[in-house]
């Protein structure tokens, strides 16, 4: 059995108005709670080779405080690909992901990543502001990448985790 890991994390909460969508940025509670949800993949030791993020500025400032808060070394790439994805195209993304890439940690939005997560997995999930799912993908390269090759392992939302951690 091959195993790629595929982590995925939906924005933080954004503010309701900006000039355009793209340019909505996190709120203080959307701040917060990014770098809340980082302590957990911080303790779990996270450590993507890629780090992939929408370019949309509430995607972009998640990724920055996840990257800083889980102290994640790998480099953020934006890719315009992510903004407003649909499951098909979040696929062609991580099946241009290099092989030596053991684990690959995104950034974006719903209802692409709703959608993705119910491909992979065959499983229905909710994925509210903040929140992180794992996905271990049965693959040896990342251009396998396919509908039901992947196993949900985890689903991390805020509500739950905050709560926990009070």
């Amino acid at each position: 059995m091959y195993t790629k890991n595929l982590w995925l994390m939906r924005h933080a909460k954004a503010e309701d108005s900006a000039e355009t969508d793209f340019e909505r940025s996190l709120t203080q509670k959307g701040i917060e709670t990014a770098i809340t949800m980082s302590g957990l993949l911080k303790g779990l030791n996270l450590a993507p080779e890629v780090f992939l993020s929408s370019p949309a500025n509430r995607a972009k400032e998640t990724a920055l405080n996840v990257k800083t808060a889980a102290e994640i070394a790998a480099e953020i790439i934006f890719d315009t690909r992510i903004y407003e994805a649909s499951a098909e195209v979040l696929l062609k993304v991580i099946s241009e992901i290099d092989d030596s890439c053991e684990t690959l940690f995104l950034v974006g939005h719903n209802p692409g990543f709703e959608v993705l997560i119910r491909d992979l997995t065959s499983q229905i999930e909710t994925f509210p502001t903040a929140a992180i799912a794992q996905i271990e993908l049965d693959i040896e390269s990342w251009e396998q990448v396919d509908v039901e090759c992947g196993q949900l392992k985890y689903v991390f939302k805020p509500k739950e985790v905050i709560g926990f951690r009070r």
